[in-house]
């Protein structure tokens, strides 16, 4: 509505908000996010009242997180490799609160809600940049610029003669067959106790995806770029906690290749040794996710963990189990995955609890080693999981399945930067116990 009188604000965007009995906080997102959406481009100081909206499963302030969270996530754009751009001319917006809201509770819910959104659309730009710029090498740097200057964070790099050192056959059966070198990167933010055991998250940071000899259809293969949005969302999570100061000790490691077929890379039927000292035959190299996996899962009991996260676009089973709606969860331990469920439903990023029994486990018998790295056409999401298990014994772990919801397909193509909100939370709920 424009032009209303005693009004001085040229321009009034009136949002339809429906029944406000049913309002949620995945609703009041959807809503927020529209809103922006929906505002004239000329606009470029605004006033937003929608904090004033009731929501039934939120109080005031977590209620001003989403509103924070869903804005910028709406005002994302990635144009940096478009010759013409759309308007970067910057918009204020200010939020109108009620009195329970305006002073450092509402400030610091506000301050949560921009952290959130800062390592969400940082995981979505490493996962809609090219391959041809978004390999190994480039994400060992950007992690190296994420720790520069932040006496919280500090960075180390393995390169493809250390993991031949620690015995990483798996992950090298991987990334032998590229040009680009393989790259083990691990940041690790001290923001809790000095003896605090860290959670420790692991990405799959596969930057293309081929295949490799087992080489995947040409169709939609453009989008195994987004194969390393396991390791963008643990990229992501580490921006965040910068940002937001949390006060907790959490490890993120990326295992980094590029699966590609060449002269030199793995043959269905070669034996692989683990750094676990487990051998694996690789019937099939497009399940290398598990591969990198495996040796990265094994390395991290050096940092004595207190919980082991893996997020990972692993399978394609998992899309067709869950869609394209809640990631999977896989986890033996019934505290861990509580916690997880919690945590998706509190950020309206959610996952659904699959099985991970040990009467799957004999799917993946080898007759020539110890395992194979796939366990046949049924349940194969269940089978990867129950694959990773077997590197994951002596610590509390979780596996996220993130294939069907790390990014979006045809005309709205590009990375959602999940799970990021659900990790945050998760950690964000630790440090609140």
């Amino acid at each position: 509505m424009y032009q209303l009188n005693n009004i001085s604000c040229p321009v009034i965007l009136v949002v339809g908000a429906g029944d406000t009995k049913e309002l949620s906080g995945r609703s009041l997102q959807k809503l927020c996010a529209s809103a922006y959406k929906a505002l004239n481009s000329k606009s470029k100081i605004i006033y937003s009242f929608l904090s004033e909206l009731s929501v039934t499963d939120r109080n005031n302030s977590q209620a001003l997180t989403d509103i924070v969270r869903a804005t910028l996530e709406a005002s994302y754009r990635f144009e940096q490799f478009k010759s013409k751009k759309t308007s970067t001319e910057a918009k204020t917006m200010t939020l109108v609160v009620g009195q329970e809201l305006a002073n450092a509770t509402g400030q610091a819910a506000l301050q949560w809600g921009e952290s959130i959104a800062i390592g969400l659309n940082y995981a979505r730009d490493l996962g809609n940049l090219p391959p041809n710029i978004c390999h190994p090498s480039y994400l060992a740097e950007q992690a190296q610029l994420l720790a520069k200057g932040q006496r919280k964070l500090t960075v180390s790099v393995l390169g493809e003669k250390d993991m031949e050192k620690l015995g990483m056959g798996a992950f090298l059966a991987v990334s032998k067959g590229s040009d680009q070198e393989g790259k083990l990167i691990s940041m690790e933010y001290q923001g809790g106790k000095k003896g605090d055991k860290p959670v420790v998250l692991v990405g799959k940071g596969v930057t293309f995806d081929t295949g490799g000899i087992s080489i995947k259809p040409a169709a939609a293969m453009d989008e195994m770029k987004f194969d390393m949005c396991g390791a963008a969302s643990v990229f992501g999570v580490m921006k965040a906690l910068v940002a937001a100061k949390l006060p907790i000790n959490v490890v993120g490691v990326v295992a980094a290749a590029e699966n590609m077929p060449s002269g030199k890379a793995t043959r269905p039927s070669d034996i692989v040794t683990t750094m676990s000292g487990q051998t694996v035959e690789i019937l099939n190299t497009d399940a290398e996710g598990r591969l990198v996996l495996c040796d990265a899962l094994t390395y991290v009991k050096k940092y004595d963990p207190a919980i082991v996260i893996d997020i990972a676009t692993l399978t394609g089973a998992c899309v067709v189990a869950l869609g394209k709606v809640v990631s999977g969860l896989f986890s033996a331990d019934d505290a861990l995955a509580n916690d997880l469920l919690q945590a998706g439903q509190q950020s309206n990023d959610r996952t659904w609890r699959m099985p991970v029994l040990d009467d799957y486990q004999e799917l993946l018998d080898s007759p020539f080693a110890d395992m194979g790295n796939i366990g046949g056409p049924y349940g194969g999401a269940i089978t990867a999981a129950c694959f990773l298990s077997r590197f994951t014994k002596d610590y509390t772990w979780a596996h996220l399945d993130i294939a069907g919801v790390a990014w979006h397909s045809g005309a709205q193509k590009g990375g959602t930067g999940r799970p990021v909100p659900l990790l945050l939370e998760y950690l964000n709920n630790r440090v609140a116990r």
